[in-house]
């Protein structure tokens, strides 16, 4: 198996995506990862920080060009596609790597996938799906690829992530919610209310009905539907109150001598708490529906989650996910 890693991609770039790279390297030997990026900014880190790179599981890729956080999403296939991205991206289309990881501008990773390296046959829209660190993982799709969207989008939306839950956390039977402001099947828009009863007829999902906001952290589903506006916005919020609720409880353990011992005391099951509300532990998000594996990590990834991100990257190619997608695209067409 052989991987792209965009490293000059995100927020802490290059230095923590190649740590994390060596991480990754460290637990899966004999996968092949390819680094994308400038070549004389890669091999001084690394001479630096005393990362061996003459493996001959590791090999970089020179390029000059990098996709910022502020570049148009048509950059990648337009001025910039040299860039240690859009390099990584025509590689995966050749067929010289089984997949592909970034932590690069979200709008680009997908414009780039989606026209460099194709959606799968039949398949309308790809979405970016993202685990939720909630109790129970929830995925939610679309977490911000497609800001409008159609009732048969969210259908194809359903489905891939009902097999994504099933093929790697071993869900038989997922149950599939639609995000909505009630649960009555009148609620919503015009188009949620469309989508409701096209998800209600599907016989190839386990559809559970509307989920509101207010059920959303107590994983009354499995797979959770909604355009990438609503999925950003629930992402983000979720994101923002762990941070907040962490940030209350250590204010409450620091008051007094006496909450500071019983801090200490609890110190491991904070620790065990914290970790489970931490996304970066599921790596990134697949964006399903693109022929080949691209896994889009955070922008703000340190290198656990570079290296969480490639383990994911990894489970995805071995699950054949994407010739179930098809196979599934192709069933529902005949």
């Amino acid at each position: 198996m052989k991987i792209i890693i965009d490293v000059m991609s995100g927020d802490n770039a290059p230095e923590e995506i190649i740590k994390g790279v060596f991480m990754a390297h460290e637990e899966y030997p004999d996968v092949d990862m390819v680094l994308t990026g400038n070549k004389y900014i890669i091999e001084d880190y690394c001479r630096e920080a005393g990362y061996d790179l003459d493996d001959p599981a590791l090999s970089v890729v020179h390029t000059e060009a990098v996709i910022t956080m502020e570049d148009p999403a048509l950059s990648v296939v337009r001025e910039k596609t040299d860039s240690s991205m859009g390099k990584g991206l025509k590689m995966l289309s050749a067929g010289e790597a089984d997949a592909m990881v970034s932590a690069g501008n979200t709008g680009a990773l997908h414009a780039g996938s989606t026209l460099v390296v194709r959606r799968i046959k039949g398949i309308g829209r790809s979405a970016i799906a993202t685990i939720l660190p909630l109790e129970t993982p929830m995925l939610l799709i679309d977490a911000g690829a497609n800001t409008e969207v159609t009732k048969e989008q969210l259908l194809q939306f359903a489905i891939m992530g009902s097999i994504y839950m099933n093929k790697i956390f071993g869900i038989e039977s997922p149950r599939v919610g639609l995000a909505n402001n009630g649960t009555e099947s009148t609620k919503g828009t015009k188009l949620l209310q469309e989508a409701h009863l096209h998800l209600s007829e599907c016989e190839n999902i386990n559809f559970v009905g509307n989920i509101e906001g207010k059920q959303i952290p107590f994983s009354e589903c499995d797979v959770l539907v909604c355009d990438g506006f609503t999925g950003n916005m629930i992402l983000k919020l979720t994101e923002g109150l762990a941070k907040f609720f962490m940030g209350k409880v250590k204010q409450v353990f620091m008051r007094t001598p006496a909450t500071k011992a019983a801090g200490l005391v609890m110190k491991p099951q904070i620790k065990e708490f914290k970790k489970q509300f931490d996304a970066s532990e599921y790596g990134g998000a697949p964006l399903l529906g693109i022929s080949k594996p691209v896994i889009k990590a955070h922008g703000s990834s340190d290198a656990v989650a570079i290296k969480n991100a490639i383990r994911q990257t990894i489970d995805f190619v071995n699950t054949g996910i994407i010739k179930e997608l098809a196979r599934q695209v192709q069933k529902k067409e005949d």
